[in-house]
């Protein structure tokens, strides 16, 4: 048996000659080691990184074997060697960034949100397409195999008409005052925290496995602490409530919160349909549970028993755990090969970054409305 994606991605470098993607990196913190992991895991060649300043450059080099630091972003982009930049810092320079790799027409891969309002993501959005580079966003739970099984089924009609959805993603690292980080602070995370940060996650697999649109959304928000260890007068929310409507008429109830004691990274989706129900769990990412009216149970992963999509992400046999760095290097292992020219299954590009922040503002309109809030469609054609 064949496991898993070919995992060396190619680019034409002359006529009958081809070479590794050659990767570089903007930023120095958690996310730019996913990165270059999953960079290294598609056989990139990891040219260079720039960070904060020269000397956070210079360390994050070295923590993550790269050839080399930059002084300046300028300098990164002026470097030819360079095909593909990885966007890793706050969420508010994402917009600067990408627009100006955008404009040395290189490839992007920008961590979400795009920008910290849906205008600043629909500029993003169409100067990729107008420069005609691959503009990716990692939205990487569409990656574990467990939930591309799920959308087949869906896709193929053997779930039904989808009735129902309930979803959760919950996390416990703001559970506390004492707690704290940039993200809390709107002029560096944006508007939204919980729901940009890890609440985009849920909806865009919400409409990834469903095939269906959410089309109107009712919100409410909390913010627990109004202080916290460095940041004061806090209006960035820790939990959002959400009950949701798609565009097939089904119904939904979400919930997403940072102060969830005990939940280190819970994302939960289930949908109910007129013959099944199926639940996804990303803390245990080998498992499927399947509800029907005459008995329930649990597929687990294994390559020999999932749909073509699900076992072309299975990179180790049955029974050898698979989790999210895994569907983190399947993801950029699929951006790679469409910069190679390809055309691979579900990969989440710009558009569906887009997507995300239009969501965001429609759910937080909600929140302080308090009334039903419709949803707008993206306005640049997608790849899903």
């Amino acid at each position: 048996m064949t496991l898993g994606l070919d995992s060396q991605t190619l680019t034409a470098d002359a006529p009958g000659r081809v070479r590794p993607v050659r990767a570089a990196f903007i930023g120095g913190g958690f996310m730019a080691s996913v990165h270059s992991r999953a960079a290294r895991a598609a056989r990139a060649e990891l040219i260079g990184g720039v960070s904060s300043s020269p000397e956070s450059s210079r360390r994050a080099a070295a923590e993550y074997g790269l050839d080399r630091s930059y002084d300046s972003l300028e300098e990164l982009l002026a470097d030819p060697e360079v095909d593909v930049v990885h966007v890793c810092t706050p969420n508010a320079l994402h917009f600067a960034q990408a627009h100006a790799v955008i404009a040395a027409g290189k490839h992007v891969i920008c961590e979400k949100p795009l920008g910290i309002t849906a205008a600043e993501a629909l500029s993003l959005t169409e100067a990729a397409a107008a420069a005609g580079v691959v503009a990716a966003v990692p939205f990487v739970y569409r990656f574990h195999p467990m939930v591309r099984e799920a959308r087949a089924r869906v896709a193929s009609g053997e779930v039904g008409r989808l009735l129902s959805i309930h979803g959760s993603y919950l996390q416990d690292w703001l559970v506390s005052s004492t707690d704290d980080d940039w993200r809390v602070d709107p002029e560096h995370g944006g508007r939204s925290r919980a729901f940009a940060d890890i609440g985009s996650h849920l909806v865009d697999l919400v409409e990834f496995v469903t095939g269906d649109r959410v089309s109107r959304v009712s919100a409410t928000k909390r913010t627990f602490f109004a202080e916290r260890a460095r940041n004061k007068a806090i209006s960035t929310e820790d939990a959002i409530a959400i009950t949701v409507e798609t565009a097939a008429g089904a119904l939904g109830t979400l919930l997403v919160s940072q102060a969830a004691p005990g939940r280190k990274n819970r994302l939960e989706l289930e949908i109910a349909g007129e013959n099944q129900s199926l639940m996804f769990n990303q803390e245990r990412p080998e498992e499927l549970w399947i509800g029907r009216q005459d008995g329930n149970s649990v597929l687990l992963r294994d390559p020999a028993t999932l749909s073509p999509d699900a076992a072309r992400l299975c990179t180790v046999p049955a029974g050898h755990a698979q989790g999210y760095q895994d569907a983190f290097n399947a993801f950029i292992a699929d951006a790679y090969r469409a910069i190679a020219g390809q055309v691979p299954e579900g990969l989440p590009v710009f558009a569906d970054g887009l997507r995300a922040a239009q969501l965001t503002e429609a759910v937080f309109e909600s929140a302080e409305s308090g009334s039903w809030v419709s949803t707008a469609e993206t306005l640049i054609e997608e790849k899903r």
